[in-house]
């Protein structure tokens, strides 16, 4: 189904509550760690650095704009929203923020919350 839709996300990458808003190219690396709740738009790539086997470790709840590309041996914590296009290659470690550009910086405190669909969350309430 992967080749179908044009995704290449190896297993164990993503916690519960992945919501893929539609097909096209998504690149996950292998060593990337993504937690609860993500919502990854198309065009995403996420990997190393060169020479680089670390990748990424984001956090819950984190919002990925389509086109974004997300590389290095960076944290980014719970509950941000990343800008469509935007190149992440410095870790962020404030919660609840929107992040974008080329390179990435901080443009708002209004994080994810209100565009992530907290699955995990309904899943616990709706037993």
């Amino acid at each position: 189904m992967s080749v179908h839709l044009g995704f290449s996300i190896p297993i164990n990458v993503f916690g519960p509550g992945l919501c893929i808003a539609h097909r096209g190219t998504i690149i996950i690396n292998k060593n990337t760690r993504v937690g609860e709740n993500c919502r990854i738009h198309a065009c995403t790539n996420i990997g190393s650095s060169r020479a680089e086997v670390s990748a990424p470790q984001i956090g819950n709840n984190v919002y990925i704009g389509p086109g974004a590309k997300i590389f290095g041996n960076i944290v980014i914590a719970d509950d941000i929203a990343i800008g469509a296009n935007s190149v992440v290659n410095k870790s962020f470690y404030e919660k609840g923020i929107s992040i974008a550009g080329i390179p990435a910086e901080k443009i708002s405190t209004k994080g994810s919350d209100g565009i992530i669909v907290a699955a995990t969350q309904i899943a616990k309430n709706n037993p």
